[in-house]
């Protein structure tokens, strides 16, 4: 009997302590799955280099050396670019596209993240995420010199022919005005030919880029029209669920933002481009 009742206390302990290592065991993929990384940090680290898409001719933000021997693009967010790559231990890839190509380049996984002043709109975030913004300016209106002082209000415009880059928030204000003909045009030096040949009155142009093409087009002004609710931010894209990525990206914003870094590389390429367009 004392036998049978020892057997029983033995059995007993066994079963509670399988059932104990159960409930441990069920734990783990938890645990595990809390600390996962993103499948865009795992390509990103599994490859060993950040693939950045961009579009250039947009300086000071991007825009390509001529005078390197591979054509190399530089500007403020390639520098913003090395400092992610370099946070996240890997080497970083630039590839070079029409904007109109770009965004779609994030959603299907050609690139790892876009830059190039690129403004995260409200359509445009339903289809990836967004860093926090940097750099906020204004949309301008680039005429010829001659013309400037034909254009000082929206009413001006109407019966115009106005032209931005395809698939921009430049292009989107185009669009606003009433009565003008629309034309997208692949890049913004692409835009700025067409303004010279008489093809276009005018261009609708990011402020801090508009800027850069002044300095070294003489004949070129920026005219009094103003747009309502055209402010333009910046931001980093990115595929959804790249929370882990995201976070990375953010804190080196809010780090450039904070130390005045982004307005030294304003300066600083903007004094490139210039000095670039001159030679």
């Amino acid at each position: 009997m004392r036998k049978s009742l020892k057997l029983a206390l033995i059995g007993a302990a066994i079963l509670g302590s399988l059932a104990i290592a159960g409930c441990g065991d069920n734990s783990k993929p938890s645990g595990a799955s809390s600390t996962q990384e993103s499948k865009l940090m795992q390509t990103i680290k599994q490859r060993g280099k950040l693939i950045v898409g961009t579009s250039s001719g947009y300086p000071p933000y991007v825009f390509v050396d001529a005078d390197s021997p591979d054509k190399k693009v530089i500007g403020l967010d390639i520098e913003l670019c090395k400092q992610i790559a370099d946070k996240l231990g890997v080497q970083m890839e630039v590839q070079d596209m029409g904007f109109s190509a770009l965004l779609s380049s994030v959603t299907s996984g050609k690139v790892d993240i876009a830059v190039g002043g690129v403004n995260p709109t409200p359509e445009r975030e339903k289809a990836m995420a967004f860093s926090d913004i940097y750099l906020p300016t204004e949309q301008k209106l680039l005429v010829l010199k001659k013309n400037e002082h034909l254009y000082k209000d929206m009413a001006d415009l109407d019966g115009k022919t106005i032209g931005a880059e395809k698939s921009t928030t430049q292009e989107t204000t185009a669009q606003s005005i009433k009565g003008a003909n629309v034309i997208g045009l692949s890049s913004v030096p692409d835009a700025i030919l067409q303004l010279k040949n008489g093809k276009l009155d005018g261009i609708v142009v990011e402020g801090v880029v508009a800027k850069q093409y002044l300095v070294f087009n003489d004949d070129l002004a920026l005219a009094d029209v103003q747009f309502q609710g055209a402010k333009k931010v910046s931001a980093v894209a990115l595929p959804k669920g790249s929370d882990d990525v995201l976070k990375v990206i953010n804190g080196i914003i809010k780090q450039d933002t904070e130390s005045g870094q982004f307005d030294k590389w304003v300066d600083e390429y903007s004094k490139i481009a210039v000095e670039k367009a001159k030679k």
